[in-house]
C-alpha cells in the first residue's frame, strides 16, 4: 500500500489555538512545452551568432599574428615586473643596512658615554696572596 506524502508544513508562532497552516515548501509548476521549445531555439540561434561572429572575426584579422603578440607582450610585461620587483628590493635592502649602520652608531655611542660618565666600580682589597 502506497502511503501518502506529507508536506513540511510550519505552525505560525503566537498563536497558540490557530488551525492555520503555512506550507514552508511548494512545489514548482512544471515549465510548459512551448516555453521549453522557445528556450532551445534562442540558445541555438545565440550560439549560432556566436560562432559565426567569430568565424567572420578570424577572416578579417590574422588570429596567429595576434595570439603571438598578446603572448609577447604578456612575457614583456612579466620580465618588467620581474625587474621592478628586484630593483625595489635592491632600494628595500640598501635602506637595511642604512638603518643598520645608523643603529650600530647609537649602540656605539651611547655605550662610550656610559663608560666616560659612569662612576669606577669599587677596589677589592687583596689578601695576602692566598685565595681560598
Amino acid at each position: 500500500m502506497k502511503r501518502p506524502r506529507r508536506r513540511l508544513q510550519l505552525v505560525r508562532p503566537g498563536r497558540p489555538g490557530s488551525s492555520e497552516v503555512r506550507h514552508v515548501f511548494r512545489r514548482k509548476r512544471p515549465t510548459s512545452r512551448w516555453r521549453q521549445l522557445l528556450d532551445g531555439v534562442l540558445l541555438l540561434a545565440g550560439g549560432t551568432g556566436l560562432l559565426v561572429g567569430l568565424w567572420l572575426l578570424t577572416e578579417r584579422f590574422d588570429t596567429l599574428l595576434l595570439v603571438s603578440r598578446a603572448i609577447s607582450d604578456l612575457l614583456n610585461g612579466l620580465a618588467r615586473l620581474g625587474a621592478g620587483l628586484l630593483q625595489l628590493l635592491s632600494v628595500l635592502l640598501l635602506v637595511g643596512l642604512a638603518l643598520l649602520a645608523l643603529a650600530m652608531l647609537v649602540g656605539g655611542l651611547v655605550r662610550l658615554v656610559r663608560a666616560v660618565l659612569a662612576p669606577a666600580p669599587p677596589k677589592r682589597r687583596e689578601s695576602g696572596g692566598q685565595r681560598s
